[in-house]
């Protein structure tokens, strides 16, 4: 019978594990930014001069790529729910608006406006003053803007214009540009940096000489950016495109490249990707096989790496930011856990021992593609405590060890925790108040994978932490013949810090460094517990809570990018919901002269994410 009844309890905590998928809330990559806004130029436009172009080829032209493929902006916008559409067309009397968010136009330069073979060209400021102008002048603090010009400045340079004179007023006025939507209270700007124009096809036909120049020019206009950026104090958030497309050219073959020299479209070289379509491919499979469209733009898969390199950026460091939340959610299940041997001391003086066993799983759900993070882990412990009279007290030691997956493709870390923590309680007939106080000792080894098409780069990196924890914990119990119940409430205090780290491979350009991150948990819990007493002394019970965080997460994630300096960026930080339930449910009991107590909790209702622990635990009080 004894077994018997063992099992069931066993039975019941595993199945805890097994909750309805709809007690997952989903976070969507929308929310992580309300809209992505694009300012640029060719290497940017979503088909500004589309409607100018011929009628019956408009649907497989007008992007400077291999038509009709998308862009890495718009490959950007869609991950994070939006449609990077052109937010304004050309047409014979001007440009009208529509009813995308991009802004970019091929040809545009930084600042001066130029004309083209099909009419105006507005520059990168007065793309940013036209949107500003259809918002009455403000910029919206929850959306991701990109700023990328200055490519078509340093062509200008290339075609006799003063060098000097051009980038100095390029730079300064890109500077410019991100301080007027900064000061119309935009708080997330992207500005990719020039890629290697010595790379291009276009600087190649021409000779190394060329070659030499398209970077020198790349290298110092990028130089110029950064510093200016970081000299007046604006936030910004870098991307290599200069190291990426580097790091392409020299080693193609894994991206599926072949040739990286020549052009995708017909004819080599001095073709244009604006009217670049499948009729004027090399061969069909060129937009995957060839880096570059035409002279200077890239293919639809060199997009696609852009795109991907674009989005690991932005979430790289959100991905970091969920260590906190991990240590947090380990460091409450030791705590509760503790908690609940505390109940079992009750009874005559003298010493109990106990072993326990956990399993702990933690899941957390970004959008459709399952972009967020999902894994279980292990522990083991035990505990040394005293009851006289009214009072107990002891010790407690655990080890755990979680793996976590942060899926798509996106890598994993592992956390490991030893804790130790003290104890000490008084009870009567009816109430009691326990209090703790412990210390976490945390280690994490991440592994944070970037797709970047058809390749995944992996970089490591390992961090120690740690998470000085107190709680108290009190409740009230109205006995009955077999059932008792009553009120329970806890306090549990927690204060966790993660060291910074640097990636492995720094060099690369998708390489990122974290500062040091803290975290101050202060959870209250005030619930309803009910105990029922069965036969041969085993007693069924559950808890169910009204959980409240006070505690905020950081509002931003941080990192840097080390490959183009030390300047930090802001991103916006995962967000969880702060107000929840929890419900526990367990057996204890004794068998063949042992104190065994098996259980399982789970949060309940929690938006963005839960977390769920099963326990068996084994004592003996002498």
């Amino acid at each position: 019978m004894r077994t018997k009844l063992l099992c069931t309890a066993l039975a019941s905590a595993l199945s805890m594990v097994a909750l309805p998928a709809a007690a997952q809330y989903v976070d969507t990559h929308a929310q992580t930014f309300s809209q992505t806004i694009f300012f640029g130029d060719s290497l940017t436009d979503a088909g500004f001069f589309r409607p100018l172009l011929p009628a019956n080829a408009q649907p497989v032209i007008g992007q400077f790529t291999t038509n009709p493929g998308t862009t890495w902006a718009q490959n950007l916008a869609r991950y994070y729910g939006q449609n990077g559409n052109a937010a304004w067309l050309a047409s014979p009397t001007g440009p009208a608006a529509s009813t995308g968010d991009d802004y970019a136009v091929g040809g545009a330069r930084v600042v001066a406006p130029v004309s083209g073979a099909l009419g105006p060209i507005p520059s990168v400021d007065q793309q940013v003053n036209f949107y500003l102008a259809s918002t009455g002048g403000r910029a919206d603090p929850r959306a991701l803007y990109t700023v990328w010009g200055g490519a078509n400045d340093l062509f200008a340079v290339v075609a006799g214009a003063p060098a000097q004179a051009t980038i100095g007023a390029a730079v300064g006025g890109e500077v410019g540009i991100v301080g007027k939507l900064q000061a119309a209270g935009a708080r997330y700007v992207l500005v990719p940096n020039i890629p290697d124009l010595g790379q291009t096809p276009s600087f190649r036909a021409q000779g190394a000489a060329a070659q030499a120049q398209g970077t020198q020019l790349a290298m110092a206009y990028n130089s110029a950016l950064y510093q200016g950026l970081a000299g007046q104090g604006l936030r910004f958030i870098p991307l290599n495109t200069f190291g990426m497309i580097q790091e392409i050219v020299a080693n193609p073959a894994p991206y599926g490249f072949t040739n990286v020299t020549g052009t995708a479209c017909q004819p080599q070289i001095t073709a244009n990707s604006l009217t670049c379509n499948p009729t004027s491919y090399v061969t069909p499979d060129a937009p995957y096989t060839y880096a570059f469209a035409d002279g200077v733009h890239p293919s639809l898969a060199a997009h696609k790496i852009l795109g991907d390199y674009a989005v690991a950026t932005l979430e790289g460091p959100r991905q970091i930011a969920i260590l906190p939340l991990s240590a947090m959610s380990v460091g409450r299940a030791r705590a509760d856990l503790l908690s609940s041997q505390l109940a079992s001391m009750r009874g005559n003086d003298g010493m109990r021992w106990w072993f326990n066993g956990n399993l702990d799983q933690q899941r957390y759900n970004r959008g459709p593609s399952g972009d967020g993070f999902n894994g279980v882990g292990p522990s083991l412990g035990g505990g040394l405590g005293w009851n006289s009279g009214a009072f107990r007290y002891g010790g407690a030691m655990n080890y755990g060890r979680q793996s976590i997956d942060y899926s798509a493709r996106r890598g994993d870390f592992r956390q490991t925790d030893i804790s130790i923590a003290g104890f000490a309680g008084w009870h009567n007939e009816n109430a009691w108040v326990n209090a703790q106080l412990g210390y976490s000792r945390l280690q994490y080894n991440v592994h944070r994978d970037v797709p970047l098409g058809q390749v995944i780069r992996t970089h490591t990196g390992k961090a120690n932490g740690s998470d000085i924890y107190g709680g108290i914990d009190a409740g009230w119990m109205f006995h009955g013949t077999k059932f008792d119940h009553g009120p329970v409430g806890e306090v549990l205090i927690q204060r966790i810090s993660v060291d910074g780290f640097t990636e492995s491979d720094a060099n690369l350009s998708t390489a990122l460094a974290y500062p040091k991150q803290t975290f101050n948990s202060r959870l209250a819990s005030l619930g309803y517990e009910g105990r029922y007493h069965i036969a041969e002394g085993w007693t069924p019970f559950a808890r169910l809570s009204v959980d409240r965080e006070f505690g905020k997460m950081p509002t931003e994630a941080r990192a840097s990018m080390p490959s183009v300096g030390s300047m930090e960026f802001a991103v916006p930080g995962p967000s969880f919901d702060r107000s929840y339930g929890s419900l526990a449910v367990g057996l204890r009991g004794q068998f063949d002269g042992l104190d065994v107590m098996a259980g399982g909790t789970t949060t309940v209702a929690r938006k963005g994410g839960n977390y769920r622990s099963l326990s068996l635990t084994v004592g003996k009080t002498f």
